[in-house]
């Protein structure tokens, strides 16, 4: 994956998708589908120019071999920004650690844990860099 753009223009750019994400949060309010947020989300993304990409496959590489199966990231924004969304009680290690892997597999340098299920959105967004 292409992965352009400055520390600072990812730093804006992650700016502006949590800004995103707290207007969908707002109109929803917590307790829906996972994909009902990943939709709208979707939209307010087109809404806004930025270019992405939602339901992407990311292959797996184990011993040489190569597995098109592997993981399926939620939202890349901007070739540079993975979103990983979340409906759950509260966010935990392991999804951390999801995240993390993806990133890793992607190569791609920052991403986005947001939980939509909590009261107040802020308060279930994590952002983590490799």
């Amino acid at each position: 994956m292409n992965h352009r753009g400055t520390e600072t223009q990812r730093d804006t750019l992650t700016e502006k998708v949590i800004g995103l994400a707290i207007d969908v949060h707002r109109h929803l309010g917590p307790g829906l589908l996972e994909s009902v947020y990943q939709m709208c989300l979707c939209h307010e993304l087109a809404q806004a120019g930025l270019q992405f990409k939602s339901e992407i496959e990311l292959p797996v590489f184990y011993k040489g071999l190569k597995f098109d199966q592997g993981f399926r990231l939620d939202i890349l924004v901007e070739n540079s920004l993975i979103l990983e969304l979340k409906t759950v009680e509260q966010l935990r290690p392991v999804h951390e650690a999801q995240l993390l892997t993806y990133l890793r597999l992607a190569q791609c340098p920052v991403g986005l844990l947001i939980n939509f299920n909590v009261g107040l959105l802020k308060n279930g967004i994590k952002r983590l860099v490799l």
